[in-house]
């Protein structure tokens, strides 16, 4: 290793033996050690916990007890809500809950919040939301024959919350944001743009995917009327695992939600032939949840909840900041732009890099036993998970990753984009 090498390395160690999260990597199935896992932000590692606890379930709940489970499992929504709520989300008890997934929850409440804004007629978004809300809101303004209106978003920067106010005026019913852009780790201005939306009488909805379990939501304290997010990614609840969504308590005894089921239904097991959903948050809820994925949602929020947000958050910028001092010294000569805010209070927990070959860069890094992902417009995303990433494993990952591009060995991989990037 050159001198500089040397010195980050050295530096790095330094970093993980004060680091208070430490202990918490030990508690994460790693199977390959030489694996540099920079993904999280896309899917989580296995919690220890979240394997032996669905063992458990399989053999003794599920295997044993059978359709007696569910004295225990009609609940289970709800208890992960309320682990949510107070540990991972600045929420109150009950105005949580898992549900369906990420873009079912966000039409849900986008449909909710229009209704409740009568002979109003605009949606507001930006355009580097991500797709699949970007086409829930499209389908619905078409459905309803309502405007989508798109605020112009910086690809690295992200939404500006001046852009968002000159869009804002007393025809629109709703705006729907990502608190943490997917693309370049950017933190939008929740508090400002909320308060904007409600001075004209709007209601706003966010999209938590990135922000749940990697920085601070100040749901409550920002007046924050809706909310949805996945548990799959910084919440390490698995491939596929159940999202979740909030309703300021407020709110929750007025809106309707779309799709009635049976699972919000006043007196369920009633059979009654007309809906009268509850008042509570479960009103939003609608066919029989998940309890595997529920289950493994629970432990991921358990854990990040027992390590606390603040740390976590505090971990994500000092990992980040490392990240982009890597970044400087080694990758910034080679072609590479910084595409995710500098300042660490404007990023959440991944690095995004520009480079012509990133796709290409990609495929190389994997075969290096580095995991990253590739978003377009051709930018290497690097995801930092403070539960189990250490400073040493982003200083390695780093290392080859300069050595990939110093050789030039990416260009023997196929420029083609592969469905899964």
């Amino acid at each position: 290793m050159s001198r500089v090498t040397d010195h980050l390395l050295v530096r790095a160690r330094g970093l993980d033996a004060a680091d208070p999260l430490a202990a918490f990597r030990e508690r994460f199935v790693i199977t390959d050690p030489d694996v540099v896992y920079l993904d999280g932000n896309s899917l989580g590692r296995l919690p220890k916990a979240t394997r032996d606890r669905l063992r458990e379930v399989v053999d003794r709940e599920w295997g044993a007890e059978l359709i007696r489970g569910w004295d225990r499992w009609m609940s289970l929504a709800r208890e992960v809500g309320d682990v949510l709520a107070g540990g991972v989300l600045e929420a109150l008890p009950g105005e949580v809950v898992l549900s369906d997934s990420t873009s079912v929850n966000l039409y849900k409440l986008a449909a909710a919040a229009c209704d409740a804004r009568p002979g109003r007629r605009v949606i507001v978004t930006d355009d580097d939301n991500f797709p699949t809300d970007q086409y829930i809101l499209q389908g619905l303004a078409a459905a309803r024959g309502m405007e989508l209106r798109v605020v112009r978003s910086d690809l690295d920067a992200g939404v500006s919350a001046r852009e968002v106010i000159a869009a804002l005026d007393s025809d629109v019913a709703l705006v729907s944001l990502s608190h943490v852009a997917y693309r370049s780790g950017a933190v939008a201005d929740l508090p400002g743009i909320t308060a904007a939306a409600h001075a004209v009488g709007a209601l706003a909805l966010w999209d938590l995917c990135h922000s749940a379990g990697s920085v601070p939501v100040p749901l409550r304290s920002a007046g924050v009327d809706l909310a949805v997010g996945c548990t799959y990614k910084h919440l390490n609840g698995g491939p596929g695992a159940p999202a979740f969504l909030y309703v300021r308590a407020e709110l929750q005894s007025t809106l309707r939600q779309p799709i009635w089921g049976w699972f919000g239904q006043r007196g369920q097991f009633d059979m009654a032939g007309g809906y009268d959903p509850v008042e509570s948050v479960e009103r939003f809820l609608v066919g029989t949840p998940p309890v595997l994925g529920g289950y493994a949602a629970l432990e991921g929020a358990r854990i990040t909840a027992e390590a606390g947000i603040d740390a976590i958050a505090a971990k994500g910028r000092a990992l980040g900041a490392y990240a982009i001092e890597l970044f400087d010294a080694w990758l910034a000569p080679h072609g590479f732009a910084l595409a995710s805010p500098r300042d660490d209070a404007r990023r959440g927990a991944h690095v995004t890099l520009h480079h012509p070959q990133a796709w290409q860069i990609s495929q190389a890094l994997r075969a290096a036993n580095v995991i990253p992902d590739f978003r377009t417009p051709d930018r290497l995303r690097l995801g930092f998970a403070p539960l189990y990433t250490s400073f040493a494993e982003v200083c390695l990952g780093f290392e080859r990753l300069r050595e990939i591009v110093e050789s030039g060995s990416y260009k023997a991989f196929p420029a083609e984009r592969s469905r899964v990037t």
